[in-house]
């Protein structure tokens, strides 16, 4: 057996690699869905003893789930609740041991024996063993009757087969892989369910004849009742308000000197929807981070001092803001998800990239973004040693309408003598855009996209609604034209396999029903998707960095010729911290960028 160490000085290579000067990223824009921020000023509800500890900090939001295994947003309680094997150290951007004491690894890369920490225990005092491991993979993670995008990043090779894991005792643990795959240390870092509370329901079927697993852990579930193993545990939730968490009396880790971490008592997740009002509540002493936009960005470095806070820079945004058609040719019911007719034309090449020449990405930079950012042209964050820049080669969208009505008028579209676009049928091209109401980013963004489109004859219903009702359109109903979103992105390329697999959970541009969902009719994957799909598939088995870079690059030049995902702009990622929170580590690589090492901060008066 060998030890991680390989793995980890590979990593450090690739940091600095990712080091090496990149001046146009140097300052870092707010990544638009990562930490939101909330409402009421704490003043008006904190009861506590004044000598509690506590930060706030806030979501455009309410969570959708109290379920780790369920989760598709960001940001999620997740993040302060549950753990696993490994995390990514904010700073290095190593992969660091969590729960796992340690790790060995054979010299095939097949095998992986973790022994977990001893002592561990679950926020009620019960044991945390080695059996919680074997129920959250084994029953949960591994078992397709229940939608978690966590199966996703941990398939293996064109069969999609997943890795075996056996107990050895109640400490120790092994993984067997069916054949070498490279990231997955990193997909062992997927939250440990309990299965003294949960187990029952994975194996009790509701009338539907699905698992009960699927309707636990609600947001309507008290919070007392969900059991974690995290610094935090929830504590109370008041939808449309509030989230409050408090420290976990027996988390495991420790300081040098031997006290129980996390120092701070109380962390309160303010519920606010629109980012206007988070920045007023953090200019007024409400908030204790936030995420600065770049239209405040010179507004609030003039007020550092008078705040007494820091805005800290983390580099080029980790996230990725984009507009996608729905290309899903699937029925239900015998309904198609889409209107045939607008389904023609949003699965027409010339008219996705149409649409990228039309919109005027400049403009977005100069006045939406006030200048902090950059043309985005690529799933991967430029963090990412597999990242493809238009240097190497990728293509490249700049604004040219000339150029989108040519690709349009040859291709059957043709313009009315006002200027209308219509297609061959002489039908209007028309179509609803949604986004998440509230992000004020991206709400400008799609009403400069209305307005760059109608430039070329499209008309574009512009539409925000709640960022839960869209969620809802895009994993359940399937029922939307286009919208405007992001995705969370890491270093690691695998971990967006969950987009571009077929199968994955958060393919929705052209998402297949998931478990618990009614069947789809008619859904097919064009050639290219699939393409892209075995890419990942093939880099994932690459155990050589270079060939996977080679693999990544293609699956890159693909996203960005067949344009499922049409990116708009990388912006710069900044955050302003209160001067009261000590041993702030602001990270660019991991999320959330102040709080990525909540257990080491502390707050003085």
């Amino acid at each position: 057996m060998v030890v991680f160490g390989a793995w980890q000085a590979q990593l450090k290579r690739n940091l600095r690699w990712l080091r090496q000067p990149r001046g146009l990223f140097l300052l870092a824009l707010v990544v638009i869905s990562a930490i939101a921020f909330t409402g009421c000023n704490p003043s008006q509800f904190i009861t506590a003893e004044a000598t509690t500890s506590r930060i706030v900090f806030s979501s455009l939001g309410d969570p959708k789930t109290f379920n780790p295994a369920l989760n598709q947003e960001f940001p999620n309680v997740f993040l302060y609740t549950f753990e696993g094997m490994v995390t990514r150290d904010g700073e290095t951007g190593e992969i660091v041991p969590q729960m796992a004491e340690s790790w060995e690894m054979s010299e095939d890369g097949l095998t992986y024996i973790f022994t977990l920490r001893e002592g561990l225990k679950w926020s009620d005092g019960e044991p945390l063993t080695t059996d919680d491991v074997m129920f959250t993979y084994n029953e949960v993670i591994f078992n397709e009757a229940i939608p978690t995008s966590t199966r996703d990043v941990m398939r293996i090779g064109q069969e999609g087969r997943l890795p075996e894991i056996e107990k050895i005792d109640d400490r120790r643990f092994k993984f067997t892989l069916p054949e070498p795959f490279a990231p997955f240390l990193e997909t062992t870092g997927a939250g440990v369910l309990p299965a003294h509370v949960l187990q029952e329901s994975v194996h009790t079927l509701d009338e539907a004849g699905d698992p009960k697993f699927l309707s636990m852990w609600t947001t309507g579930t008290p919070p007392a009742e969900i059991i974690s193993n995290g610094p935090y545990r929830l504590s109370q939730y008041l939808p449309s308000q509030r989230v409050i968490f408090e420290k976990n009396p027996y988390y495991w880790q420790q300081d040098a000197q031997g006290n129980q971490q996390p120092y701070v008592e109380e962390l309160v997740w303010q519920v606010i929807e629109s980012s206007d009002n988070q920045l007023l509540q953090f200019r007024s002493g409400g908030l204790d981070v936030i995420g600065v936009g770049p239209d405040e960005f010179a507004l609030m470095k003039q007020e550092e001092e008078r705040g007494n806070f820091t805005i800290h820079e983390g580099g080029p945004a980790l996230s990725t803001t984009f507009i996608a058609f729905n290309l899903n040719k699937g029925s239900r019911d015998g309904q198609p998800l889409v209107d045939p007719i607008k389904s023609k034309w949003f699965n027409s090449l010339a008219f996705r990239q149409a649409v990228s020449y039309a919109i005027d990405r400049p403009t977005m930079i100069n006045n939406i973004y006030q200048g902090l950012g950059a043309p985005q042209t690529s799933p991967l964050p430029v963090q990412s040693p597999f990242y493809a820049s238009p240097e190497d080669g990728m293509p490249t969208y700049g604004y040219e309408p000339d150029k989108a009505r040519e690709l349009l008028t040859t291709n059957g579209f043709q313009y009315s003598p006002t200027g209308t676009l219509l297609d061959a049928e002489g039908n209007r091209v028309r179509f609803t855009l949604l986004t998440n109401s509230g992000n004020k980013i991206r709400e400008a963004l799609g009403a400069q996209i209305k307005q760059d489109l109608g430039k070329i004859g499209i008309q574009v219903d512009f539409q925000p609604i709640s960022f839960n009702a869209l969620v809802t359109k895009l994993g359940d109903s399937l029922d939307w034209e286009a919208h405007i979103i992001g995705f969370t992105a890491g270093l690691e390329p695998n971990g967006g396999s969950t987009i571009w697999r077929l199968d994955g959970t958060l393919h929705a541009f052209n998402q297949q029903a998931l478990a618990g969902q009614a069947p789809l009719e008619g859904w097919e994957a064009a050639d290219w998707e699939k393409a892209i799909a075995n890419i990942y598939i093939q880099a994932a088995q690459e155990v050589d960095p270079e060939k996977r870079k080679a693999l990544y690059f293609e699956s890159q030049r693909l996203t960005q010729e067949y344009l499922p995902l049409i990116y708009l702009v990388n912006p710069f990622n900044l955050g302003a911290v209160r001067n009261t929170i000590e041993n702030v580590n602001y990270s660019g690589i991991v999320r959330p960028y102040s709080l990525w090492n909540v257990q080491e901060l502390k707050v003085t008066p």
